[in-house]
């Protein structure tokens, strides 16, 4: 760390930083060495126990407080800032969409999807064309756009049953590098890379939602019933199925478990998820074009899903919004933000694999 910050801070700060990170973690090491000793130490391992129980109480009590207190905030919170907070929070709701939505391919299913972004710009895609083509409302387009990314999706889950790990996740990516270059390629309908101008906007009766606040709570409506959905869809027979499958597919199958139809739903509803999304991306904007449906965009929402905590419904939210809200944050570091990034990622893999609210397995 030291030599990483040394072209920023210079010798005498980047020698500082080295020695007061070497003492943390040989203090941290005798810590660790300290509470082996269960013997010597039954006392304090029992208070730390007992600390933790007391924790975990009162969270379980105060759950649905937290809950009430949390969507308050959020309902409220668009009337205390400006435009500009507003529309990052706008954004970071729908990378939660996005999140949420992989983290059942992902998450529940163990199914690695680097092609994401394809069915993100599915939706879009489908929406835009049929806006400035013949007028089609926002809201018929909606579910329009994430039945048609769900129908790629079964179609890439057909072709993929019989792959996994490492030959899944390449095969994901050449569908979102295909889905990449029909965009970029195809002029005659997409307009190539010039993309897709005037896509309309939502409509109510006698108004128009045009304000970076209106996008807010559209989306946080839509991310609230996708939640909804999807925590009921992963407490019943189906999410328990998927579970199963990504513990181990062999002992699912012979346990009865029709994992080809598992497997070809989760990567539907997934897709499906990411069509909407991508219909809500084209109406924000009203604009499309193929570079912000890259791999780069699927990485990014992977990313969000592996912070979190791949599996946990609110750690997909939770890294959503950190991975997009901090960036914004931490602008006036400029030249220190991708290392602060870093060195975060390289401590939560050594401290939480499995995530910030991810459990361990």
């Amino acid at each position: 760390m030291g030599l990483l910050t040394l072209p920023f801070m210079g010798w005498q700060e980047a020698g500082k930083l080295a020695l007061i990170l070497a003492a943390g973690g040989i203090f941290w090491q005798g810590m660790m060495i300290w509470g082996r000793s269960e013997p010597l130490h039954t006392g304090m391992i029992l208070f730390r126990r007992r600390v933790r129980e007391i924790g975990e109480t009162i969270a379980r009590v105060n759950r649905a407080a937290l809950f009430a207190g949390g969507g308050a905030l959020f309902l409220v919170l668009p009337l205390f800032l400006n435009n500009y907070y507003i529309d990052i929070l706008s954004l970071a709701g729908l990378y939660a969409l996005l999140a949420v939505g992989l983290n059942i391919t992902v998450g529940y299913a163990g199914l690695l999807d680097l092609g994401y972004a394809a069915f993100y710009g599915i939706g879009a895609y489908v929406y835009a064309l049929l806006s400035t083509g013949i007028g089609l409302s926002f809201w018929l387009g909606l579910p329009l756009g994430g039945a048609v990314a769900a129908a790629f999706g079964v179609i890439l889950g057909t072709i993929t049953l019989r792959l996994r790990g490492d030959y899944l996740a390449i095969v994901t990516l050449g569908f979102v590098q295909i889905i990449y270059l029909v965009f970029n390629n195809w002029d005659s309908v997409t307009n190539g890379p010039n993309g897709i101008l005037s896509i309309g906007r939502p409509e109510l009766p006698g108004f128009v939602l045009r304000q970076p606040i209106h996008f807010y709570y559209l989306v946080l409506a839509l991310l609230l019933v996708t939640v909804l959905a999807i925590y009921r869809l992963t407490h019943s027979q189906i999410g328990r199925a998927w579970i199963a499958i990504r513990e181990d597919e062999l002992a699912a199958a012979a346990m009865g478990i029709n994992t080809t139809q598992m497997k070809i739903l989760a990567f539907a509803l997934g897709a499906g998820i990411a069509g909407v999304a991508g219909v809500f991306f084209a109406a924000k904007y009203t604009f499309v074009s193929p570079e912000s449906f890259t791999f780069l965009e699927s990485v990014r929402v992977l990313s969000m899903v592996v912070l979190g905590g791949m599996g946990s419904l609110p750690g997909a939210i939770l890294g959503a919004f950190l991975l997009t809200v901090l960036p914004e944050l931490l602008r006036g570091l400029t030249s220190y933000r991708m290392l602060i990034f870093g060195a975060a990622l390289v401590v939560m893999m050594i401290f939480r694999p499995q995530g910030l609210l991810g459990k361990r397995h």
